[in-house]
């Protein structure tokens, strides 16, 4: 979203109906267990490739249904749910695959967005004493703040915490609804694009997108800009938030003020400038901030397995320690549906061919 949200291509039907797509049915199990902490594109990819192989493969997740983010935050028009779920109810019926909801796995005591749906803990450590190895692909479920007054007002939504609350709704899982009336959006990436598109599939009255440079350096593209005007979205280019004005606990104006372009930033792209004196002022109902997300690595403050501060470094095998490797957007920061597939499918290989030389355990 900003940057993450990050399956934002339709991907192939191959993948999205079958992922164990390199072999047509279950083979004779090779008696060895292992397990993947997260069921999203990097998890499921992962499972396929290991029961082709003859693994026994237990799924865990914190969410009620997996998926991760094709299921709780990208529309339905670029990933249809129905393909997510028959290609996890290929590995579950097909393959033997057990999957194990609403359950958070993770060393030490922290929490992410979305933590609530869990309805039980397991500590990561032990559980990777209970198989031959284990697979880390919990993805990135913590937005970035944007340190501003008023930002944590009951209308302020992260573009995680908006999406998933709106899914939960679609999906039938949370009977409260929203109501959204006039919603602004703040960012530039896909995350930005996906609140904006599920703000009007979800009935806004009007929806808005405030990005601080101009859509020629968004993130996520001048196509998807366009797009979304097409379908009523005013965008604002070149202004940014400056503070939200709170009453009784909700945001009911939104401060921006314009900026102007100037010399390249790190990323090289020009950096955004604010111009002195030219604040102005946006009623609002919801706003979204979409700036991006970083890794959520289950490992928190009070865990002796690693420093939480270190973050997830693997080495040229996907291994993070002992019988525990990680993959995906957990190690590499937000990406798109491919590499996260592509990193899955490197892990499970590598793991294969570490157990098959006994070199784990």
């Amino acid at each position: 979203m900003g940057n993450n949200l990050l399956f934002h291509r339709p991907i192939p039907r191959l993948i999205a109906l079958k992922f164990a797509f390199l072999c047509r049915e279950r083979r004779s199990s090779n008696g060895i267990r292992v397990a993947i902490v997260g069921a999203g594109a990097t998890g499921l990819s992962a499972a396929g490739y290991l029961v082709c192989r003859g693994y026994e493969v237990d799924l865990y997740d914190k969410l009620p249904l997996p998926g991760g983010l094709m299921t709780f935050a990208i529309p339905k028009h670029r990933i249809p749910l129905e393909e997510v779920m028959e290609g996890v109810e290929d590995l579950r019926r097909n393959f033997g695959v057990e999957f194990n909801l609403s359950v958070k796995v993770s060393c030490g005591d922290g929490i992410d967005e979305c933590d609530d749906l869990a309805k039980g803990r397991i500590d990561l450590q032990e559980l990777s004493g209970d198989y031959k190895a284990l697979l880390v692909a919990t993805g990135t479920w913590k937005s970035r703040k944007l340190g501003l007054e008023g930002e944590d007002a009951r209308n302020v939504y992260t573009a995680i915490d908006y999406l998933r609350k709106l899914h939960l709704r679609i999906l039938g899982l949370e009977g409260e609804g929203m109501r959204l009336g006039r919603v602004l959006v703040i960012g530039g990436g896909l995350s930005a694009i996906d609140a904006a598109d599920e703000s009007i599939n979800y009935g806004a009255d009007e929806v808005l997108l405030v990005y601080r440079r101009t859509r020629k350096e968004a993130p996520a593209g001048e196509w998807e800009m366009r797009r979304l005007e097409e379908r009523g979205v005013k965008i604002l280019e070149l202004a940014s938030p400056k503070r939200f004005i709170v009453e009784n606990g909700l945001v009911k104006l939104v401060e921006l003020q314009r900026m102007m372009l100037s010399e390249p930033d790190e990323t090289g792209r020009p950096r955004p400038v604010p111009i002195e004196g030219s604040e102005f002022s946006i009623e609002v109902d919801t706003v979204v901030k979409a700036i991006g997300e970083v890794p959520t690595p289950p490992i928190y403050s009070g865990c002796n397995l690693l420093n939480p501060s270190d973050g997830l470094k693997v080495d040229q095998d996907f291994r993070l320690i002992g019988n525990i490797f990680a993959a995906g957007d957990v190690v590499t920061g937000p990406s798109k549906i491919g590499r996260a597939v592509k990193q899955g499918l490197q892990a499970a290989r590598k793991m294969d061919e570490l157990i098959s030389k006994g070199k784990i355990g």
